[in-house]
């Protein structure tokens, strides 16, 4: 040291300190990002559900459509 202003243990602490509390800044944000993304995912999950159920439901209707005897006196299409 040749006694610059800013060197010495004061500064090092300040630096410290000051690298610490960014350290905390970013792992604090990066955690809220973590908890953003999965309840993103957990959200879209519920939406693929309710839309596999919304598929499967049409489907069902289809089938049943189909398969449900004509009406008497309609004319049915030849296989």
């Amino acid at each position: 040291m040749d006694g610059q202003p800013g060197e010495g243990p004061q500064s090092t602490a300040d630096l410290s300190a000051f690298v610490q509390n960014l350290l905390s800044q970013m792992q604090s944000r990066f955690q809220q990002m973590s908890d953003s993304i999965i309840t993103r995912i957990d959200e879209m999950g519920e939406r693929i559900d309710d839309l596999e159920k919304s598929v499967g439901d049409l489907v069902q209707q289809a089938e049943d459509d189909v398969n449900a005897p004509a009406p008497e006196g309609a004319v049915t299409p030849a296989k």
